[in-house]
C-alpha cells in the first residue's frame, strides 16, 4: 500500500477543481452539480462547499446520484441502492457529475443513463478525483480531474475520506 495523495494535497485540489467548475460557469446560473453515490459524494459535498463560500446562498443546486440499477453488471449479485437525492430538473440544465476515481468508465455510463430519468440536459460535464486513464473501456473522459495516474490493472486505487475511513487520503494497492 502507497500513498499517493494526502489530505491537505486533497484539500487544495479541491479548492482548484472547484475554481474551475466557477471558471465555465460563473455564478452557477444553469448549472446543476450532481455527487455520484456512494463514494462520490464525498467529493462532491466538498466542491459544494467550496462553491458555495464563491456564490450567493441558494444559487446552487445539488444533487446525489445512485447508479445501482442502471449499472451493466448488477445481474451478477445483489445490488443494495443508495439514496438518490435529485429534487430539481436537470432539463436544458448544465450538469457537472462527480465521482472519485474513473476508471473503465462504466460506472459514468450508467450515470448518464440515470440521468436522463432528471430531463435533457444542455451538456454534462465530469469532474474526478482521481483519473486512471489507461484503464477506459469506454470512450469517457474527465472535463476536471484532480489527479491522473497511471496504475497497473492489477492495482486498486482507494479513495479515503475521514468522514467514513480513518483517514483522509488516497492509496494504491496491490
Amino acid at each position: 500500500m502507497k500513498t499517493i495523495f494526502t489530505e491537505p494535497q486533497i484539500n487544495l485540489t479541491i479548492q482548484r477543481l472547484a475554481h474551475q467548475v466557477l471558471e465555465n460557469h460563473p455564478g452557477l446560473e444553469d448549472t446543476v452539480i450532481i455527487g455520484m453515490q456512494p463514494r462520490g459524494i464525498y467529493l462532491s459535498d466538498k466542491i459544494v462547499g467550496e462553491l458555495s463560500r464563491q456564490i450567493l446562498p441558494g444559487k446552487l443546486n445539488y444533487g446525489k446520484l445512485d447508479i445501482t440499477f442502471y449499472r451493466d453488471d448488477v445481474r451478477k449479485q445483489l445490488h443494495v441502492p443508495n439514496k438518490t437525492d435529485i429534487n430539481f430538473s436537470i432539463e436544458n440544465k448544465q450538469v457537472v457529475l462527480i465521482d472519485d476515481v474513473l476508471y473503465t468508465g462504466r460506472t459514468i455510463r450508467a450515470a448518464l443513463d440515470a440521468l436522463l430519468d432528471f430531463g435533457r440536459p444542455a451538456k454534462v460535464e465530469l469532474c474526478v478525483l482521481i483519473d486512471r486513464r489507461f484503464s477506459r473501456q469506454l470512450p469517457i473522459q474527465p472535463d476536471y480531474a484532480g489527479k491522473v495516474i497511471d496504475a497497473l490493472i492489477t492495482q486498486k486505487v482507494i479513495v479515503q475520506w475521514k468522514e467514513k475511513d480513518p483517514l483522509t487520503q488516497v492509496i494504491i494497492t496491490e
